[in-house]
């Protein structure tokens, strides 16, 4: 039975950090640390790394933190919440910076309804170049008006 609460835990805390992923984007990056997030919607931003990478790092803390306090002083529930983090910040990168912004010359010819949608919603996002005004600051959940449009 133990399983199953790891299971759910991890599972609850990915879906809980779409939520946490909206709020920051919104109001974090979209706000104070604006100086970090602006080179990300720099139309053809020239280097390999960007400033907005450091949101890697900013939400790994916590992951690393709730991995080992989730196994000191024996395997227990914060290790699981870090493991929901983990696999959000894989599904990030792979949707992110994979899939949206092809910084790797992965997944370039994708019919997937959803995961075009979801590449249309984010495209709207970087319409806007400033700091204000946006939408579209969640990344897995899509509007359903980017799926009429497709």
């Amino acid at each position: 039975m133990e399983i199953v609460w790891y299971v759910l835990i991890t599972l609850l805390t990915f879906i809980v950090m779409e939520v946490v992923t909206w709020c920051t984007h919104k109001f974090v990056m979209h706000g104070f640390l604006w100086v970090l997030h602006a080179d990300h919607h720099e139309p053809k931003y020239p280097h390999v790394f960007e400033k907005n990478d450091a949101f890697f790092v900013i939400f790994a803390i916590p992951s690393i933190a709730l991995f080992y306090f989730g196994v000191t002083p024996t395997l227990n529930y914060l290790f699981f919440i870090g493991l929901g983090i983990l696999f959000y910040g894989i599904a990030y990168f792979l949707v992110h910076d994979v899939l949206i912004h092809q910084r790797f010359n992965w997944f370039k010819n994708i019919k997937n309804k959803y995961l075009l949608a979801l590449r249309k919603a984010h495209k709207i996002h970087h319409k806007n170049l400033g700091k204000e005004d946006g939408e579209c600051f969640g990344m897995l959940l899509v509007p359903n008006k980017y799926f009429r449009r497709n």
